[in-house]
Order: structure tokens, then C-alpha cells, then sequence
């Protein structure tokens, strides 16, 4: 692996921008190269320490994605579907780890990121901590030991500016549940439920999505059955743990070959 990785964030005035940045600061190995923006953002040519209220780092921000890759080994993009595939293909043709926490991708955007991938580690996951990812590997578990007696409901909370429902943590999960179950999500899933619906429908994977105030992230798979339930719960209290996660996903990303990734790769969690 390179002595030190130089990443890049994208999107650094978000708040997992700005938790990114300053994880890359902390971190032995690390070394932030360049932070990007959309065009006109006013903190463009800014020195990033500065814009978020501290001191200046040498780093200034930019719109030019193409040139900010062009000397960095990794990028971390926690950003919007449409941006995140431009940048898969910038991250491509520079060769790099590019590290997606981004969600709310269509098959369109998904078919984009497979493209890239043929060039370049991508590694993507719907949620970068390593808590979740265990709840993922037991949900998938529980599924598979469970008949479809049991109802499966995905309940998640978010903070109020949070723009896509389910989260990429709850699909995932649900990914897992139907994955154990042998099914389709496609197929089994149900995220509409509004006036008078009728019995529930067996074998469903149901999703329900909480927004509001300054939740960082809160997911319940509930199993429930005639005179029980399971519920298995993980609860965010700190966006820095994503910030961990997908920073230890770009470190582990180097030298490795072009290709799809997830965290369980990241994390040697992946099922033999």
C-alpha cells in the first residue's frame, strides 16, 4: 500500500464533508490532497480549515473534480446520485479507490458505477459502520432460520434534512432479509401503506421511514410472528463512525484490483 494516501473529499461544506475532512486529519496514513464542491458554492477558493471556521490548512477548495484527482490516490463521496457517477467516472480514468456512502441510486446510476468499476476499486455500501454491517449478516441469518410466519418490517429514523426514503441502510437490510429468505426485494417489498389497505400480505418485507430533528441514524428489523417478536436494533449516535468506515475502505482499497466492493470485503466480513 502507499506510504501515505492522499484523498480526495467531495463535497466537503456537508456535514459528512466536513466530518470527512477532519477524519482525514486525524488519521495516520492520510493525507487530504483536495476538496471539492458543485460549481458556484461560495466556498470555492477557500481555504477549507478557514471555511469551516478553523484555522487554514493549505487545502483550497475547487470545482475542477478532474485536476483534484489527478494527484490523489483516493476519493470519498458522500454526495447526490447524479454527482457521485460523474465523479465514478472521473475517479476511473485517474485510478482510484473511489469510496461511496452516497444513496437513493437508480439501476440507471447503478449500471454507471459498474461501468467505472471495470477501471477502478469502487467500494460502495449503504452504510460504512461496522455495527450495521454485523446487524446485516445476522438479519440475513435470522431470515433464513425464520418461515415467512414471521412478518419482517424495516423501521428507520433520520434527521429532518435527510432527502431519500428508505435510507441505504434500511434497503440493505432489507437486501439481507430477502436475501435469507431466498426472494426478491423487488418482489417482496412493501413501502406503501395509506388508507384502507387490507391484511397485511404474508412473506412482505415492509419499510417505514421516520424523519425529524438531529436523528444521525436509528434501524429496527422486526421479526414478529403470533405471540412474538425479534427485533434486532443498531442506533448511530455519532456521523463519525461513517466517517471511519469509509476512510479504513480507502486505505484498505489500494493496490487491490478494479472491481465492485462492499464493506464487508472491507471489514473480511464476507461469507465464504
Amino acid at each position: 500500500m502507499t506510504e501515505t494516501v492522499k484523498i480526495v473529499v467531495t463535497g466537503g461544506s456537508g456535514r459528512m464533508g466536513q466530518m470527512l475532512i477532519r477524519q482525514v486529519q486525524e488519521t495516520r496514513g492520510a493525507e487530504l490532497s483536495a476538496v471539492t464542491e458543485r460549481a458556484g458554492h461560495a466556498w470555492i477558493g477557500h481555504d477549507i480549515g478557514e471555511a469551516m471556521g478553523g484555522a487554514a490548512i493549505g487545502v483550497t477548495v475547487t470545482d475542477d473534480t478532474l485536476s483534484a484527482a489527478a494527484s490523489a490516490h483516493a476519493m470519498i463521496d458522500f454526495t447526490s446520485p447524479d454527482a457521485t457517477v460523474d465523479h465514478a467516472a472521473i475517479a476511473a480514468q485517474a485510478k482510484l479507490v473511489h469510496v461511496i456512502g452516497t444513496t437513493g441510486f437508480a439501476e440507471a446510476h447503478l449500471a454507471r458505477l459498474s461501468a467505472a468499476a471495470r477501471h477502478a476499486v469502487i467500494v460502495r455500501a449503504g452504510n460504512m459502520s461496522l455495527g450495521v454491517n454485523l446487524l446485516t449478516q445476522l438479519t440475513k441469518q435470522v431470515a433464513a432460520a425464520l418461515d415467512e410466519d414471521f412478518d419482517i418490517e424495516v423501521v428507520e429514523s433520520h434527521h429532518n434534512r435527510k432527502v431519500d426514503a428508505p435510507s441505504g441502510t434500511a434497503l440493505m437490510l432489507g437486501e439481507a432479509a430477502a436475501e435469507g429468505r431466498g426472494v426478491s426485494l423487488d418482489a417482496a417489498s412493501d413501502r406503501a401503506r395509506d388508507g384502507i389497505t387490507g391484511a397485511r400480505e404474508r412473506g412482505k418485507i415492509g419499510f417505514h421511514a421516520i424523519r425529524g430533528g438531529d436523528v444521525v441514524g436509528e434501524h429496527d428489523v422486526i421479526f414478529a410472528a403470533a405471540g412474538e417478536r425479534i427485533v434486532l436494533r443498531h442506533l448511530a449516535t455519532d456521523r463519525a463512525i461513517f466517517a471511519r468506515g469509509a476512510l479504513k475502505a480507502a486505505l484498505w482499497g489500494q493496490g487491490r484490483k478494479p472491481g465492485e466492493y462492499d464493506m464487508l470485503d472491507v471489514l473480511g466480513m464476507k461469507p465464504a
